[in-house]
């Protein structure tokens, strides 16, 4: 959901800013992480319409940046011709307003920090990072290195979703018709024939009656309670409680919790790799993961502060798993955290993408087999009567 915030950030003034949140909660959470302070929030309800703006692409701009600096053109340069050849006047103004920053000599992540909407805090602390070392095409790369970790990982989920949900929904829709278009043809044919009829042909045929005497009454209910599902889903509360109730079911709840692990460690690897301290990675990190495992974020760090290993900080957070742990003492002793921390997030992501192969391979026939049962069973049911009756002529 996107949020229009009036806010009170350092050196900025009074400024208002659109934000993309799952809450409130966390556009405060946002704001705070700049240093600001909000005044007011209000959602903003969109249309199901597309809009006429255009998002921010910031991997085709990362990408775009990173080649003309690695040609030799200095920041400024580049980004004046990236300026200069966009088309979308909503982008291209957005890079006037970053040169202007930088023609005031403020550093390039200050002038990414201005704009929160569009640079989330994770890619301006990469960029943060590399103006320590001068290096800003390593952090650009290592960003869209992980970033093309992350969208593999969302891509193989979602492709693994598609023909089990696209199977089911056209199994629904194909009874549906059965239900309201065929049923009722035959129940006037069989209403003639009298009661000496199986008890389940019986109550199709009283089905079959009552979507023809109440059709549109019915259309209703059904448009209002489909209406009624929507806005329900739509709501952050109702989202979180089905979260919930999905993370205490033991096997998706566990897999939930691994793919939760990978990210952060995927994350936590690539900030540690630019540089950035433990306990400041971890602030970082804990507004990417869901609510319930930020608390356990919070003891982590302050175990870290305390000068426990961070093998033990994140074994006593029930931060990772037996295969993390082994891995992270391997990486204390070698001293490669952030390439560890990495390899652990890979490890778990291949976990998760054999155990979503596989549950796809058992779902989509068990898909099939209740589907085709429902249907057949539908239409056994219609032209049982007509057996029967052939049954009796013999």
């Amino acid at each position: 959901m996107r949020y229009t915030v009036k806010a009170l950030l350092a050196k900025q003034g009074t400024v208002s800013l659109e934000l993309e949140a799952a809450s409130e909660a966390e556009v405060r959470s946002q704001i705070s992480a700049q240093g600001g302070v909000v005044l007011s929030i209000r959602r903003k309800f969109t249309s199901l319409l597309p809009q006429a703006g255009s998002r921010f692409p910031l991997t085709h701009f990362s990408q775009e940046l990173l080649a003309l600096l690695t040609a030799g053109l200095s920041l400024v340069e580049s980004i004046e011709t990236l300026a200069e050849k966009e088309e979308d006047s909503s982008v291209r103004e957005l890079l006037h307003k970053l040169l202007a920053r930088l023609y005031e000599g403020v550093t390039f992540s200050r002038a990414l920090e201005s704009y929160p909407q569009v640079f989330p805090a994770l890619y301006v602390a990469t960029i943060r990072a590399s103006e320590r070392t001068g290096d800003l095409a390593e952090a650009l790369t290592r960003y869209l290195v992980y970033q093309s970790q992350m969208d593999l990982v969302r891509k193989k989920l979602v492709g693994a979703s598609i023909y089990p949900v696209l199977l089911l929904v056209l199994g629904l829709l194909v009874a549906i018709f059965l239900l309201v278009f065929v049923v009722p043809k035959f129940s006037a044919i069989y209403e003639d024939i009298g009661s000496d009829l199986p008890w389940m042909s019986m109550l199709l045929i009283r089905w079959g009656h009552l979507v023809q005497e109440n059709g549109w009454m019915l259309a209703g209910i059904v448009t209002v309670l489909l209406a009624a599902s929507f806005y329900a889903l739509a709501q952050p509360q109702v989202r979180a409680r089905l979260l919930q109730t999905l993370w205490r079911i033991p096997a998706i709840g566990e897999r939930m919790r691994v793919y939760q692990l990978a990210r952060f460690y995927k994350t936590l690897g690539m900030l540690l790799r630019g540089g950035i301290p433990i306990t400041q990675a971890l602030e970082m990190v804990s507004d990417l993961l869901q609510p319930h495992f930020r608390p356990r974020v919070k003891i982590a760090a302050a175990l870290i502060r305390e000068g426990r290993p961070i093998s033990t900080a994140m074994q006593s957070a029930d931060l990772t798993t037996a295969v993390g742990s082994r891995m992270l003492r391997v990486g204390e002793r070698t001293g490669l955290m952030g390439d560890m921390m990495e390899r652990i997030g890979n490890f778990h992501d291949e976990e998760i993408g054999r155990w979503v192969e596989w549950t796809t391979k058992l779902i989509e026939p068990v898909l099939m087999a209740v589907i085709g049962t429902v249907i057949g069973g539908i239409i056994i049911l219609m032209y049982l009567p007509i057996f029967e009756l052939a049954g009796s002529i013999n």
